[in-house]
């Protein structure tokens, strides 16, 4: 039984991926609604023109009086809330949800939701990956791959949920089993007002929770509510009750379970300090919704980690390639740099650039002195960040990004590793991300 009113009329606005997912989950429950989107021609248009004739569509300039015609509006996260003509419609007593919160209203199974500026994909994908070595009936998506909507099912036993904090901004309730905000830092500062307005989008996630996983190391992913519930922990350092963390013997770093060695870190797929962070948070997400450890450790030791995400690509000539064109904020670059930098024999040649979304750039220069050989600098803001890192370590500028990746081979030393970690979006060069990635993954694998 769908748990939405027939008798009311929505708006979906927006037309992408998440806009589509609302328009199938709503007419297939008879739901009245139309679609508006402030682009002339949205990328589903032709879809639902196509597969929903009789839906109304408008697109260009939002209308105030159509919006109001809606008991509710569903928001695409593309769009921020504070767009004038949804205020107005707001203000006339409409609501604005999204479709997360109407995945909440009408979802069956536990769900573990996660969200953070950085690594949520890796530790949801991760999480996806040790329910289903468990033999869980286990559904992944959200913000990644499949939207949530699509995704429901009565057969599903675990949802594993990736959110966003544009998502998050239109979710009133999530009754998450277990959540986490692995980690906070600047990101979206173009559509926030400061890092409090993001912060505290992020941690709608904790609404309704039975459980928490918080990162020791990250203040600001301490939830703002919910004094009480149980809690459990992970970070680098040694862990105490309730928590993951590391711990050493003989020389021998292990991932740890309070006072229990759970498998050495060096048998661990992904490489670098911030996946073992990614590796401890995922045992603590699936200990808290009961997965057994054997299965966890399983997937632990097979998981080879995301394109784009401080993937390698290949060594020449003493010289490790890995790209991270996913790191598009200071903090992923951040973690990248200090996770990679501490786990090679040399120093790293760093690639960074493109569109900083307003970011500030000084938290690189004290890990860029203490990892980096030299950066190589590309892209709209590449001037931004020069000027952040000062004169520590040497930086040229790059025309392209075959140009960088040229640059990078002839700085680099036997024992070092190049990387691709630009801490910007990609839009100012390329389509996106991963169009940036996939170039310089054939570039690299060109080089002679």
């Amino acid at each position: 039984m769908s748990l939405i009113a027939s008798d009311h009329f929505r708006i979906i606005v927006g037309l992408g991926k998440s806009g589509m997912s609302l328009v199938r989950f709503l007419a297939n429950r008879g739901t009245s609604f139309a679609v508006a989107d402030t682009r002339e021609n949205p990328p589903e248009l032709v879809t639902l023109r196509r597969d929903y004739p009789h839906v109304e569509v408008r697109c260009g300039e939002l209308d105030v009086e159509f919006l109001c015609r809606a008991d509710e509006l569903y928001v695409s996260p593309g769009l921020a809330l504070a767009t004038p003509a949804l205020q107005a419609a707001a203000a006339r007593g409409v609501k604005l949800s999204g479709d997360i919160d109407l995945f909440a209203r009408n979802v069956k199974a536990p769900i573990v939701a996660i969200s953070g500026s950085n690594a949520k994909s890796t530790v949801t994908t991760l999480v996806g990956e040790m329910a289903a070595a468990a033999g869980k009936r286990v559904a992944v998506g959200g913000n990644l791959g499949v939207p949530a909507l699509d995704l429901l099912s009565d057969d599903v036993e675990l949802y594993v949920m990736e959110l966003s904090s544009f998502q998050l901004e239109t979710t009133h309730d999530l009754g998450a089993e277990v959540a986490t905000v692995l980690n906070v830092s600047e990101d979206h500062m173009d559509r926030y007002s400061g890092l409090p307005a993001y912060h505290l989008a992020k941690h709608r996630i904790f609404r309704g929770a039975r459980q928490v996983v918080v990162n020791r190391q990250d203040a600001l992913s301490r939830p703002l509510m919910g004094e009480g519930l149980p809690c459990w922990t992970f970070g680098l350092g040694k862990p105490d009750f309730k928590g993951f963390g590391i711990r050493e013997e003989n020389g021998e770093k292990y991932l740890a379970f309070e006072f229990q060695n759970l498998m050495p870190v060096r048998e661990l797929k992904i490489r670098g300090a911030h996946n073992q962070s990614n590796a401890l948070a995922a045992l603590a997400l699936g200990h808290a919704v009961g997965l057994p450890f054997d299965a966890m450790l399983s997937s632990l030791r097979t998981f080879g980690g995301l394109e784009h995400r401080c993937q390698w690509v290949r060594d020449l000539d003493g010289v490790s390639y890995y790209n991270d064109s996913k790191a598009t904020n200071v903090g992923a670059a951040l973690a990248a740099i200090e996770g990679l930098g501490a786990d090679i024999d040399g120093k790293l040649v760093l690639i960074a650039g493109g569109d900083g979304k307003g970011a500030d750039f000084r938290d690189l220069k004290a890990p860029v002195a203490a990892h980096c050989r030299a950066v190589v600098l590309m892209g709209r803001d590449s001037g931004l960040i020069a000027a952040a890192l000062g004169n520590d370590v040497p930086h040229v500028r790059a025309a392209s990004l075959d140009d960088a990746i040229a640059r990078c081979k002839a700085l680099a030393q036997p024992g070092d590793a190049v990387l691709l970690s630009p801490a910007c979006a990609s839009f100012d060069m390329f389509k996106n991300y991963e169009e940036r990635g996939q170039l310089f993954a054939r570039a690299v694998e060109a080089l002679a």
